[in-house]
């Protein structure tokens, strides 16, 4: 039995997933509304676990660069989230505050990193 044909075949019944997966405009985070898609996919996108890996990884990525820079001497703090605070617990704080803030176009256009930290300060702010 040769395997070349095979591999054709799974090759071919594959390829729309991989070229959907590998598409930048579909993942990417322009603004707090990209951000705001990406950590809300529906259930029956096809890319929903990649959305959420983003969406975890760009939150996770948001809070230690805050975290590094603010621990300077110079730099206040903006989020003062707890130490028992997790992953999921930022996430949801995020989509609550975006799906509150969907009517401001503001907000939801600017940068995704700016939505981050204001969803974010907006759950644990700083006093």
């Amino acid at each position: 039995m040769r395997i070349a044909p095979w591999l054709t075949l799974v090759a071919v019944v594959c390829l729309p997933s991989f070229a959907q997966a590998a598409d930048p405009a579909v993942l990417a985070l322009r603004s707090t509304q990209d951000l705001y898609r990406v950590c809300t996919p529906a259930p029956s996108d096809a890319q929903a676990p990649e959305e959420l890996a983003l969406c975890e990884g760009f939150l996770a990525g948001a809070v230690s660069y805050h975290d590094a820079i603010s621990d300077r001497r110079h730099l206040k703090r903006l989020i003062c989230y707890p130490s028992t605070a997790t992953r999921d617990q930022g996430i949801q704080a995020f989509i609550t505050w975006a799906s509150a803030n969907q009517g401001n176009q503001k907000f939801m256009g600017d940068p995704a990193v700016y939505g981050a930290v204001r969803a974010l300060a907006a759950k644990w702010p700083c006093k």
